[in-house]
């Protein structure tokens, strides 16, 4: 075994290409049987293998500067810095991040797992460095898994270009169905190019011939003209050189020697250069390399007979994509088997899908619009049932949201599907494009609210208060699966925009007579006029326990399910101003957030009347980066479950005004 021998890039400089390719089968043996335990991202590690001992072996780390875009791909990064043992609490609570995490290791420069940023990153890097004359330290960014489909790339591809920087590019292109046979030819060429012996001869001989007397210039010329044709033979037409950034490649990324000598040749050329490797997601792992999004992120799952699993189909129990709320139920559940999952959703992802498709046959103008995620955010029924009704951006937020602005202005009724986190960085787009102009966009935004393992950069919990600051949107928080269809269809009737948000987390069911309608709230129990608790989304549920804690004390407490944020319910208010005290609670960012708004709007309705304004406390997600953990176990210590919530509600009440004000009829 040469893994445990591991404990920093420099041990591995000394191992033959033989030791290597043992080294390779022993950590995609190590990471499949960790992320199939831990869960995690399985299909863009196992690809990388190669590629990362290569740029460890080239590139001196930490001192020259490896940049993950996206910061998923970084597991064997983690592995050839020391971090071995962490893997036993990969994604846990107070463990090991899924992401590159500065505070774990010198060799982690970002803490990136948002795509399309590490180039942008590497510019400024290159730049300070060229500021301070420290020209000898490398900025390598190793860029995929889709990020080169986000807009920030290609700006940062632009200004690296004008600006001469020197970074090199490793474009880790692990596409399935696009991807070129890399043939002999090409990778004998590209090393070609590459080599410092032949740039340096080739700009000898342009020089030469521009100074043979009449006849340089056309000489110079027709060989660059013979040199391009050449390049566009053996090469795929990229834009890169039009940019001002050398590009070399295809080669195979899974080809140690071959990338260790590009590596070499790239870190020498005087600029911006890109290194186009081929790698395979998922490679060797049979069931990620049979799976159709090369099981990209896995659910927890104890391996079974894990001997035999790499580089054969035998034996291991896996997760499939993760189903924490996310994705749809099973791994296989792509594209029509849609009536084949059981009749209650298990996940709000699952019946938003079931409501969008039920839409759609409904009305041919609803369309669906996704940032290369349609797997994750439920769309693959729909681009399965209505193909020309679907869009797939790439990871292009800005984009998607005005594109769907474009096709609102065409009479199309848009829903844009993204994860809560994601739509921070359409909010320029969301805020002027669609708001200002006042198009029917719904913005269905998954994975709202404290997420679990994925960490600070996951959580989704500035959506409310960055969708309730644009004038007219519509704002739905549904409490439980069964609510998500008609929020859909109402949200699909109005004339201006909507945002539709939903938990990670198991959802919480209701019958047909326990639902709300239209843009009202719904009342779940009447108290004594004592207090009254305002639960928005996920947290009604922790809202209707602390009511049960406190009517063992009792206190009889009121509890309404806002429903819809905004527009608030009128009669809610009214309801709710006529207690003692006011709670709201939220899994958004209390400033700012949804009960600001809603206390807010309390306060303007009585206003004018001479009702006193009762006590009020808001409850939410304080103004910090929450660290990765259990979902509900980050609640809990935030006081957001039913004890915490039923604890400040007597540290209110122990300070609220009595009498009780005489409640309105």
């Amino acid at each position: 075994m040469i893994l445990p021998s591991i404990e920093t890039p420099a041990d591995i400089q000394d191992l033959s290409f033989d030791q290597l390719d043992e080294l390779c089968e022993e950590i995609r043996s190590f990471i499949v049987e960790t992320v199939t335990t831990t869960g995690g991202h399985l299909g863009s590690n196992l690809g990388a293998v190669e590629l990362t001992l290569a740029l460890h072996r080239v590139f001196d780390s930490p001192r020259d500067i490896i940049l993950w875009d996206t910061g998923h791909q970084a597991y064997v990064h983690k592995l050839l810095t020391g971090r071995r043992y962490g893997f036993k609490s990969l994604k846990q609570a107070g463990g090991m991040s899924g992401y590159p995490n500065r505070a774990e290791s010198e060799h982690d420069w970002i803490e990136n797992s948002h795509a399309s940023t590490a180039l942008s990153y590497a510019h400024g890097l290159a730049n300070a460095f060229e500021l301070s004359d420290d020209t000898s330290r490398k900025v390598i960014a190793v860029v995929g898994d889709g990020a080169l489909t986000g807009g920030m790339a290609y700006e940062a591809l632009n200004n690296l270009g004008h600006s001469g920087r020197r970074v090199v590019i490793v474009l880790n292109d692990n596409g399935r169905s696009y991807a070129p046979t890399v043939s002999h030819l090409s990778q004998s060429l590209t090393s070609l190019r590459l080599h410092p012996t032949y740039t340096q001869a080739r700009e000898r001989l342009r020089q030469r011939l521009r100074n043979v007397p009449a006849f340089g210039p056309l000489a110079a010329s027709g060989m660059h003209s013979v040199a391009s044709a050449l390049r566009e033979m053996v090469s795929p037409h990229t834009f890169f050189e039009a940019l001002g950034v050398r590009y070399a490649g295809p080669i195979d990324g899974h080809d140690i020697e071959l990338m260790e000598a590009a590596f070499t040749h790239a870190a020498e050329w005087d600029g911006p250069i890109v290194v186009h490797v081929l790698t395979q997601k998922g490679r060797g792992y049979p069931p990620a390399e049979d799976d159709i999004q090369c099981l990209h992120d896995v659910r927890a799952a104890k391996p079974v007979g894990h001997e035999n699993t790499v580089g054969s189909s035998a034996g291991m129990a896996v997760g499939g994509p993760s189903v924490d709320g996310g994705g749809l139920s099973t791994p296989s559940t792509t594209e029509n088997d849609i009536d084949d999952l059981p009749t209650r959703p298990a996940t709000y992802t699952e019946a938003f899908t079931r409501a969008l498709l039920a839409a759609a046959e409904r009305d041919e103008r609803v369309v669906a619009l996704t940032a290369a995620m349609p797997g994750p955010t439920g769309l693959l029924p729909f681009q399965a049932q209505f193909p020309d009704r679907f869009f797939d951006v790439g990871i292009a937020e800005q984009h998607e949201v005005t594109s769907a602005a474009g096709l609102a202005m065409g009479g199309r009724k848009p829903v844009v599907a993204v994860y809560s986190t994601f739509f921070s960085r359409a909010f320029d787009q969301a805020n002027l494009d669609v708001g200002l102009h006042g198009y029917p966009v719904v913005f269905v935004l998954d994975r709202a609210g404290i997420t679990g393992d994925d960490g600070p950069s996951h959580h989704g919990i500035l959506d409310m208060a960055l969708a309730l600051s644009i004038p007219g949107m519509t704002v739905f928080a549904p409490s439980a699966a069964e609510e998500i269809e008609p929020m859909l269809f109402e949200a699909l009737s109005l004339p201006g925009p909507s945002t539709i948000r939903f938990p990670k987390s198991a959802p919480r069911h209701v019958g047909d007579t326990e639902m709300g309608r239209g843009l009202r709230a719904r009342q779940l129990r009447a108290g004594d006029g004592s207090v009254c608790l305002l639960g928005v989304g996920k947290l009604v549920g922790a809202c209707l326990d602390a009511a049960d804690e406190l009517a063992a004390d009792g206190v009889a407490a009121t509890v309404w399910d806002v429903r819809v944020v905004s527009p608030a319910d009128d009669d809610m208010l009214a309801d709710a101003a006529g207690h003692s005290l006011v709670v709201t609670a939220e899994d958004g960012v209390r400033l700012g957030g949804a009960g600001a708004f809603l206390l807010d709007a309390m306060a303007a309705q009585i206003e004018s009347s001479e009702q006193p304004m009762p006590a009020t406390r808001m409850l939410g997600i304080p103004r910090r980066f929450i660290a990765q953990g259990r979902a509900d176990d980050i609640l809990a210590n935030l006081g957001l479950d039913g004890a915490g919530i039923a604890e400040n509600v007597r540290r209110a009440m122990a300070h609220a005004p009595a009498p009780a004000p005489q409640r309105r009829a």
